[in-house]
């Protein structure tokens, strides 16, 4: 196994493998609790039961999903992320694709087959390895310096440090609340052991914050250890019914921009996540990721597997930098994540213990060792800051890496056009550079 995952050369152990894979799963695990209660839309009221998916098979579809993707990654591509059904994606398939289309939740599963489907055959065409390193260095230093903001931003307002405001759209929130006081607590604890430079202490500061919790009443404690695992009858092999019973269905406009949604979000969340990860844990060779295309095929078989099992498009998750700061480097962690996902069918109530308040802390951290990319960037070449600026500022602000990849994107080319630097630029690049204008026009 050492040998395998090259634990001597990348200076590992064990330890710090299962302590990396156990932070990414607590740091992922809210995941279980949020998407279920996405995908069966619990939140809209008075709807037909016909539109909603079934909740208990949801929670365990996303628990395999998961499972099934981080060990795809940790065996072939042998990378410390984790995966599971992507926020953001899952809110496009209830609320856009179900909801407001009126699309069936069966034919949507269709949707998130077919762009798994398509991710296969360009991943194994090496196409999609071939745009993640024709990404010029300073633009991938920027979307990893973007998503550390973005996942600060996320863990301030998981937090409540940060609370939408009608007027301003964000400001401070109540710093006395219990919740908020919590999360701070974990946030100084963790500072310090970091600070003092203790090993796995993003990991050891939730377990504190969590047990805090508990002792002050603002986590409850789990009334049982193991419960019963639903059935996933209601939702396998969902996405196969439009293509035998209504195949007319999947021959419209509508169902093609569907699919190149989920296709686009997916392959640039998972391109800007691996980066960010690989950067983070010194991977990186020659300002390429190794191992590219398999890692993007392990993202593609997860997609197809979670669609077959019933839930919204699997996707890498930028969480997975906790594990990587608490230690991971190698698919190890990976495998442990994965084999959590799958114990957490039969543990499902100390996963409530797990509260935003408790993981919050974390992502602010990893958020502060992200953003080091920042001093690497050549800010005092214009032509370089613009896009790069772009990069990094769009994702916290649209709240989607993939749109602030974009925007980067867009940009990148204009810049260094003008700027005399037309070699530098990369057949690709203008390739992208229409695809995501054509993407903000059509369908964004």
């Amino acid at each position: 196994m050492k040998k395998y995952f090259e634990f001597e050369k990348l200076g590992t152990n064990y330890r710090r493998e299962i302590i990396g894979g156990l932070t990414t799963f607590l740091a992922m695990a809210y995941i279980l609790a949020v998407n279920p209660i996405m995908l069966s839309l619990e939140v809209v009221p008075d709807l037909p039961d016909a539109m909603r998916m079934d909740k208990g098979a949801v929670f365990v579809a996303t628990a395999l999903a998961a499972a099934v993707g981080s060990l795809f990654m940790g065996l072939i591509a042998k990378y410390p992320i984790g995966l599971a059904p992507g926020m953001g994606l899952n809110a496009f398939f209830a609320f856009t694709v179900v909801l407001t289309y009126g699309i069936p939740w069966q034919t949507a599963l269709t949707g998130v087959l077919f762009s798994g489907l398509i991710f296969i055959i360009l991943s194994l065409s090496g196409l999609r390895e071939l745009i993640i390193n024709a990404i010029p260095s300073q633009l991938k230093l920027a979307v990893g310096a973007g998503i550390g903001l973005f996942i600060t931003f996320l863990g301030l307002q998981n937090a409540k440090i940060i609370v939408a405001d009608p007027n301003t759209l964000v400001t401070l929130g109540d710093l006395s609340a219990g919740p908020t006081l919590l999360a701070i607590f974990g946030l100084v604890v963790t500072v310090i052991m970091m600070v003092r430079k203790i090993k796995g202490a993003i990991f050891y500061g939730m377990i504190l914050t969590t047990i805090l919790g508990m002792i002050v009443s603002l986590i409850d404690l789990p009334t049982k250890v193991v419960d019963k695992v639903p059935s996933v009858a209601p939702t396998f092999g969902a996405a196969f019914e439009a293509l035998f019973n209504d195949p007319a269905s999947l021959m419209t406009t509508q169902f093609l921009v569907i699919v190149i949604t989920f296709l686009f979000v997916d392959f640039f969340d998972t391109a800007g996540t691996l980066v960010a990860v690989a950067t983070q844990a010194g991977l990186m060779k020659d300002e390429k990721l190794p191992r590219a295309g398999k890692a993007l095929l392990a993202d593609s078989l997860a997609t197809v597997t979670g669609s077959i099992f019933g839930t919204s498009t699997t996707t890498s998750y930028i969480e997975s930098t906790a594990g990587v700061a608490a230690g991971a480097k190698t698919g190890f962690a990976s495998i442990v994540t994965g084999v959590l996902f799958l114990l957490a069918l039969f543990f499902s109530p100390l996963l409530f213990v797990i509260t935003p308040e408790v993981t919050a802390p974390a992502l602010i951290i990893v958020g502060v060792l992200m953003v080091s990319t920042l001093g690497n960037i050549e800010w005092t070449k214009f032509e370089i800051a613009v896009p790069a600026f772009f990069t990094i500022i769009a994702m916290p602000l649209t709240y989607s890496i993939a749109t602030g990849i974009a925007i980067g994107f867009i940009f990148y080319p204009i810049t260094m056009l003008l700027s005399g630097r037309r070699k530098e630029i990369h057949p690709i690049m203008y390739g992208l550079f229409i695809l995501f204008i054509l993407y903000f026009i059509f369908i964004k």
